[in-house]
């Protein structure tokens, strides 16, 4: 793959050597698919997928991966075969089975460089964020997006300073009793979350609010990078 353009931005060093960074994405869905794709397509040499789940119609409007031709195959597998397709030389590792206290030391002992956190079970996440901190090892958490109309309300700011995301509350709340520390970036929404119009469904989304929060995580991983190595 060429990645002349974005060489021009960052300098052949920098980008020779976000080649040899690993990154651990766990949740391939609206958020974390997109953070994937992004940095696939921004020269990451080895990248670790964690879901568990299959692709469903349900998926088509905002994941990344949900085609028609793609509906009851696992997210893990028809994202590897897509990250081989736009860049052959990257490494890709399957793990598909999720996130948990009882898998957390098969996680703790895969050498990567960066995580992201784009699933939404609750008891998970503040496992892993715990976990992670603990390691020492850089972050980057996605709060809540769903029920959300407008990317434009998207931020990013450590857990401590976010606000009106009821996620970010209760993850704060779950953290603080973990006597962990707040300070983890994240991505959130200022936005107050909608009520469906169709009650059958508690959580709505769209194509545009998840996908730009997955991009805003990979942003912030590329340039963390670039900074360090600058």
């Amino acid at each position: 793959m060429s990645f002349q353009k974005l060489e021009s931005l960052i300098g052949k060093t920098t980008l020779s050597a976000i080649k040899k960074k690993t990154v651990i994405v766990y949740g391939l869905g609206g958020v974390g698919g997109y953070a994937c794709e992004a940095l696939v397509r921004s020269g990451v040499g080895t990248v670790h997928l964690v879901d568990f789940d299959r692709i469903e119609p349900s998926n088509i409007n905002r994941q990344i991966i949900a085609l028609t031709s793609t509906i009851g195959l696992m997210k893990t597998d028809v994202f590897a075969q897509r990250i081989h397709d736009i860049n052959p030389s990257c490494e890709v590792h399957i793990h598909t089975h999720a996130y948990s206290h009882q898998t957390e030391t098969y996680f703790a002992d895969l050498d990567v460089d960066f995580v992201i956190d784009a699933i939404d079970d609750v008891n998970a996440k503040v496992h892993l964020l715990k976990m992670y901190r603990l390691h020492g090892v850089p972050i980057i958490s996605s709060m809540g997006f769903a029920n959300k109309m407008h990317p434009e309300k998207i931020r990013m700011a450590y857990l401590k300073d976010t606000s009106v995301c009821p996620l970010a509350r209760t993850i704060r709340r779950r953290l603080r009793k973990e006597d962990v520390s707040l300070d983890i970036p994240v991505v959130f929404s200022t936005e107050k979350p909608m009520k469906p119009l169709e009650q059958v469904i508690k959580l709505g989304s769209n194509a545009f609010v998840p996908s730009t929060a997955g991009l805003y995580m990979a942003s912030y991983v590329i340039n963390q990078w670039t900074e360090e190595l600058s």
